[in-house]
């Protein structure tokens, strides 16, 4: 079985109230860590603000809500990771991975956990910050197309799961980043 890193301690959190959007903000109270494969150390420190796992909201009802299952833990350290000055979001998603299965998911769930985070990263450079329902997508084979956000990343993340599928049980970061590739261009 490989080494994916470990936890320590236990995420202890509060709740933050905002009065002019979602209430998904939490503070972390005490230090929280994640340690990956490598020995880098992923801190959390007491202070950090996190919103849970940074999965497109269109793809919660195929994945999971922020604050659910096995990958909750990894959440937390991703969520300050992409937060901190000087960190590099492919690192971040690649200790993601690492961390998803440090918290028990399996092999398969932490390729799709990964696929979604990859695909948020993807989002994020690529879709307007306004307005997303109509806007025009570029896609990886430059076709310009006319689809909702929400229809287009369920359904980038449908094809991309299925590469992630047909990847041996352990696969590294490249044959995953390949995967993605063939449907979308990340950085």
């Amino acid at each position: 079985m490989a080494n994916h890193g470990s936890f320590a301690g236990t995420p202890k959190t509060e709740w933050m109230f905002n009065a002019s959007g979602e209430d998904r903000d939490m503070r972390m109270i005490e230090d929280f860590s994640f340690t990956d494969p490598s020995g880098r150390v992923w801190p959390a420190p007491a202070g950090s603000i996190i919103n849970g796992a940074s999965i497109p909201r269109s793809l919660w009802a195929v994945i999971g809500s922020p604050y659910t299952g096995d990958y909750r833990r990894a959440s937390v350290i991703h969520d300050v990771a992409c937060n901190t000055s000087g960190v590099d979001r492919k690192d971040a998603d690649v200790m993601f991975f690492h961390a998803c299965q440090a918290g028990g998911c399996s092999s398969e769930q932490a390729r799709i956990l990964y696929a979604g985070v990859r695909i948020g990263a993807w989002a994020s450079d690529n879709l307007p910050g306004t307005s997303r329902s109509k806007n025009k997508i570029l896609l990886r084979d430059k076709l310009d197309v006319q689809l909702s956000e929400d229809v287009f990343l369920q359904s980038k993340l449908a094809e991309i799961a299925e590469s992630m599928r047909s990847l041996p049980e352990d696969p590294t970061i490249a044959q995953m980043d390949a995967a993605i590739g063939q449907h979308l261009k990340v950085k």
